[in-house]
C-alpha cells in the first residue's frame, strides 16, 4: 500500500512540473548597448564662422642680399646693421686697384684699335683711286678692304672689352637698389670676397608683410584676399588692417604646415621688423569655392570597419537600431579620417567598439566623455552608469564596449 501511494505522489510531481515548464515565463529582453556616438556634420559647417587666430611676425614684403658681382678685398663698410638707406647709396667698396688697371689697359687697345681703323680707311680710299685709275691690280684693292674690316672689327672688340672692364670697376662698389633697413652683417672689412658673396643683407621698405603658420585642418578657411586684424605685443592697444596675399601651395617638410602671408594696409607706424603678434582671420565668405566641392565628413580613425576590403562605419537609424554603411575614405591619418562619399548630415556614427557590435543592434548612443557639445541625448560615458556595460573601459576620453557573446559576436564578425 505504501509503495502504491509513493508512485502515484511521483506521478502527481512529475506533472506538476510539466505544467510549471509548459508555463515559465520567457527571459527578459538583454538591455541595449552602450556605444559612444556622435552627428557628423560636413567639413567647416560647424567652425565656419568663427575667426581663426594664429600667431604672426612682421617681415618685409621684399628683401634680398647685397653682394658683389665681382671678387676682391672688402676695404670699406659705409654702414652697420639695422641702419636705413636709400636708393643708390654707396654701401661698401672692394679693392679698385686691379679693376682700374684693367680698364686703362682696355682704353689704351681701344684707342690703338681706332688708330688702325683710320689708317686702313685712308688706305682703302687711296686704292680706290688708283684701283679706278688702273694704277693696281684687283686683288691688292681686295687685300685693302679686307685689312679695313679687320679693323673695323678689332676696334668694335676693344670698345665692348672696355665696357666690360668698366663694369667690372664699377662693380667694386656696392650700392643699394632700393630703399630699405641693413638687416644683417656677412663679411667684415679686409676680408676677400668671392662673387656673389652676401655682404649684407636688405630689407626694402614700402610694404610691409606678416607671415604665419597655418595648420593645414585650417587651410580650407583661408583664401586669397581675405581680411584681418593684427595686434602686437610690442604696440599695445594697437590694431591693424590686414590681407592674405599668399598661400603656400605645399606644405613645411619639417613642421607640415602652410605658409601664409598678409600685407598690411597703408605704412604701420611704430611697426618694426620680427616684432610678433597674433592675426585674427575673419571668417571666409561662403561662396561658390565652399559649395562647389561635394562635402567630406571626418570622423575618428576608430569609428572606420572593414567589411572585407570596403571601409565602412556603424550608423544608429531610429535612434537605437545599427546599420553598416559601407564609406569612401578620401584620406587616413593617424587620429582622424575624411570620408567622401557615404555619409549625411545629421547621421549618427559610432567612434569606438566599431568590431563589438552587430548589425541590427539595439544600442544607445552616449557622447564621448570630454565632448562638451551635447549632439547625443543622454548622459556623457562617465554618467552612465545605470546601464551595464560589460568590460566598458575608457582610452584616451572614449569608450570601448567588450565584444558580445554568442549569436551577436558572430554577427559583428561578419
Amino acid at each position: 500500500m505504501r509503495t502504491q501511494i509513493a508512485g502515484y505522489m511521483a506521478l502527481t510531481g512529475l506533472a506538476l512540473l510539466g505544467l510549471v515548464a509548459c508555463h515559465r515565463a520567457p527571459p527578459p529582453a538583454p538591455p541595449p548597448a552602450i556605444v559612444v556616438a556622435l552627428p557628423v556634420h560636413p567639413d567647416g559647417a560647424s567652425g565656419s564662422a568663427d575667426p581663426i587666430r594664429y600667431p604672426v611676425e612682421v617681415t618685409a614684403r621684399y628683401s634680398n642680399t647685397m653682394s658683389f658681382r665681382v671678387p676682391g678685398k672688402l676695404i670699406k663698410r659705409n654702414v652697420r646693421l639695422g641702419d636705413a638707406v636709400k636708393q643708390g647709396q654707396v654701401l661698401a667698396q672692394l679693392d679698385p686697384l686691379d679693376a682700374q688697371k684693367q680698364a686703362a689697359s682696355a682704353q689704351a687697345a681701344l684707342e690703338a684699335a681706332e688708330h688702325r681703323l683710320v689708317y686702313a680707311r685712308q688706305q682703302l680710299e687711296r686704292d680706290k683711286a688708283q684701283s679706278e685709275a688702273n694704277l693696281i691690280a684687283a686683288n691688292q684693292l681686295e687685300q685693302t678692304q679686307d685689312s679695313f674690316t679687320a679693323a673695323l672689327a678689332g676696334r668694335d672688340q676693344a670698345a665692348a672689352q672696355l665696357t666690360v672692364a668698366r663694369n667690372s670697376l664699377q662693380y667694386n662698389t656696392l650700392v643699394a637698389d632700393h630703399d630699405g633697413l641693413i638687416t644683417s652683417e656677412n663679411a667684415d672689412t679686409g676680408q676677400v670676397v668671392s662673387a656673389g658673396q652676401a655682404v649684407y643683407g636688405l630689407a626694402w621698405l614700402g610694404e610691409t608683410d606678416v607671415i604665419l603658420d597655418a595648420a593645414e585642418s585650417d587651410l580650407g578657411r583661408i583664401r586669397i584676399g581675405q581680411s584681418a586684424r593684427i595686434t602686437l605685443s610690442a604696440v599695445p592697444g594697437r590694431h591693424f588692417d590686414a590681407q592674405v596675399r599668399e598661400i603656400a601651395p605645399a606644405a613645411d617638410p619639417q613642421s607640415r604646415t602652410y605658409r601664409v602671408k598678409l600685407t598690411m594696409a597703408g605704412p604701420p607706424e611704430g611697426v618694426r621688423f620680427g616684432m610678433t603678434g597674433d592675426a585674427t582671420l575673419a571668417p571666409a565668405p561662403s561662396g561658390a569655392a565652399l559649395t562647389a566641392a561635394p562635402p567630406t565628413y571626418t570622423v575618428a580613425a576608430t569609428a572606420i570597419f572593414h567589411q572585407d576590403n570596403t571601409p565602412a562605419v556603424w550608423v544608429i537609424e531610429g535612434g537605437s537600431t545599427l546599420r553598416l554603411r559601407p564609406v569612401k575614405v578620401s584620406s587616413y591619418t593617424d587620429h582622424k579620417s575624411v570620408i567622401a562619399e557615404g555619409l549625411n548630415d545629421g547621421d549618427v556614427v559610432v567612434l569606438a567598439g566599431v568590431h563589438t557590435v552587430y548589425a541590427g543592434q539595439s544600442v544607445k548612443p552616449v557622447r564621448p566623455l570630454f565632448d562638451s557639445e551635447g549632439d547625443i541625448e543622454g548622459p556623457a560615458v562617465a554618467d552612465a552608469g545605470a546601464t551595464q556595460v560589460a568590460g566598458a573601459t575608457q582610452v584616451a576620453g572614449a569608450t570601448q564596449v567588450a565584444a558580445p557573446t554568442g549569436a551577436g559576436a558572430a554577427a559583428g564578425a561578419q
